[in-house]
Parts: C-alpha cells; structure tokens; sequence
C-alpha cells in the first residue's frame, strides 16, 4: 500500500472518486471550488469536442478539440471514459489520471452519468458521488437561466436530467448541492478519509 501525500492518514491508499449528477447541476461549479481550496487533491480536466463558453480557458475548463482528434485519442486508447452528450462528445485522458494514483494522490473525475458508468466498471473501487440538485424545479431554472444554449438543445438537457436523476441509485454517496462550499466540505471529507469497507 502506497502511503499518500500530505494531509492523508498514514496508510491511507491514492483513490479515484467520481463526481456525477445531471447537467446544470452545479458540478463545473463545486469542482472550480475544489480547484481554489488548499487539499492534497488531483482534479481532471476533461477533452470536449464542444466549443469554449465565454470565460472559459483551454486547460483549465476543459481541452477543446475537434472531432479528428477526439477520434484519434479514442482509438489510441487514450481516454479512460467518453460519452457523446447532446451531439457533442466529452471524455477524460486516461494517462494523467493512472499517474496521480500511481503518485499517491487522490483524484477526482467531474463526469456525466455515461462516463461514470464506464469507470464503475473500469475502475470497480472507485467511489461513486452524486451531485443532486435541491429540486427538480431548481434544476429546471438553472438549466434554463443559463442563457447559453437555443431551446431545442434545452430541452434536450432536461430530458437526459431527468433520466440522469433517475440513476441516483447506482452511486454510493449522494450529496445535495444546497450550498457549494458544504458540497466541497463534504467531498474533502470523504476524499482524505479512509477508504470504507463496502
């Protein structure tokens, strides 16, 4: 057993812990939260064939790439989950991600519900987390008030959101994004504590 990095209790073995829930959720935001606070913790960014939001910065939100490349990185195995979302396709680099856990460093994966299946049976230890929301209408509001997307693609969302709420089941942990800093409190507990005994 590798012992981890600071702040980790001694013994304590590198885990990989999926942050998932349905889009508008709040996930990007907890996760840029997590990115601010001073823990012994890895974060992933993901590759996404879809183009920049305003403000967002190439390496630190997401890699873009195009469809050509997206295509080579799957078929050189390079990607440890991908799932196409609303004619676009994400996925999350599989090297990085084998060398933090190698290293002793916990990592978390913010993911969508098809990628997080993929690692569930990749990665069978990972420790599963959904991200639900208060209510079905203040998912409904926030996927609706962001004001970035035409309304077909909209209402594309919501229909994934409601199945994606529907696979809260299959998580280990839920934790309901109420307040953003609770959310990060608690994900840091459950990260640098000892992994539990399923």
């Amino acid at each position: 057993m590798s012992s981890g990095s600071g702040g980790l209790s001694p013994g304590h073995r590198a885990r990989l812990t999926v942050l998932s829930g349905p889009s508008g959720v709040g996930k990007s935001t907890v996760l840029a939260r997590l990115r601010e606070m001073d823990i012994p913790l890895w974060t992933s960014v993901s590759v996404t064939t879809r183009a920049p939001r305003p403000g967002e910065v190439e390496g630190r939100e997401y890699y873009f790439v195009d469809d050509r490349e997206f295509d080579r990185m799957l078929e050189a195995g390079e990607l440890l989950e991908w799932a196409p979302y609303v004619n676009l396709r994400h996925g999350t680099p599989r090297a990085p991600v084998e060398r933090e856990l190698a290293a002793g460093v916990p990592v978390l994966l913010e993911i969508d519900l098809a990628g997080a299946r993929q690692v569930r049976q990749s990665v069978p230890e990972a420790r599963m987390v959904f991200l639900a929301p208060p209510s079905w209408e203040e998912l409904v509001r926030r996927l609706t008030g962001r004001g970035t997307e035409p309304p077909d693609v909209i209402e594309r969302r919501l229909e994934a959101a409601r199945a994606e709420m529907a696979a809260e089941k299959e998580f280990d942990v839920t934790l309901v994004n109420t307040s953003v800093q609770d959310v990060c409190d608690e994900l840091v507990a459950l990260i640098l504590r000892l992994p539990s005994i399923n």
